[in-house]
């Protein structure tokens, strides 16, 4: 990993884009982003995940946050990714609707096998390319990157009309997640 893509400041604000192996689009099923939604909600909760934007991806996932009960920033994301991982590998594993079933396995399981640190299955890529936001400004810019995401690939005209990012809390509305850091308004 680069040294420009670590995390430093253990107090700082992040944006870090994380995506599937291969990029696989695991989350075109809505019971698969419900776990990683009930997850940001965990982790916000009980592990001090203070979430400024995220945005659900079919392939991916972007998220502005910080850390802030002393936990490590690296710590916090590597816990939320090696849960989600399991959790979304059994929930594949157990669904009997899931007509990709053996191929995301078998995706996933090829995966695993290049990689040392991993048992069996390995679901997301390894790097997160965290960025320090050190500014205001530089905070605002990456939030509606984030928001702008679902309008670039054509799935909605307007960053508040989709449901799985926090598009919507910043625009007034009420979103998946309660208690997303509004930095401003625009």
């Amino acid at each position: 990993m680069s040294r420009n893509y670590k995390f430093r400041n253990p107090e700082g604000v992040y944006f870090v884009s994380f995506a599937v192996v291969e990029w696989i689009d695991v989350f075109i099923r809505d019971e698969y982003k419900s776990l990683l939604i009930e997850c940001l909600r965990f982790c916000q909760k009980m592990k001090g995940m203070e979430i400024f934007a995220w945005c659900l991806m079919d392939t991916h996932m972007h998220l502005v946050f910080r850390s802030i009960n002393g936990q490590k920033p690296e710590q916090l994301l590597g816990d939320y990714k090696r849960f989600t991982s399991k959790a979304i590998v059994k929930a594949i594993m157990e669904n009997p609707e899931e007509s990709r079933k053996e191929w995301l396995l078998q995706k996933f399981r090829e995966a695993g096998a290049k990689s040392s640190n991993v048992k069996e299955f390995q679901f997301w890529q390894h790097n997160n390319q965290p960025i320090e936001l050190w500014s205001n400004k530089v905070i605002i810019e990456k939030i509606k990157y984030v928001h702008n995401n679902p309008v670039k690939k054509g799935m909605v005209f307007s960053p508040h009309e989709y449901l799985y990012s926090s598009a919507r809390d910043y625009a007034g509305g009420i979103g998946l997640i309660e208690g997303v850091v509004i930095t401003s308004q625009f």
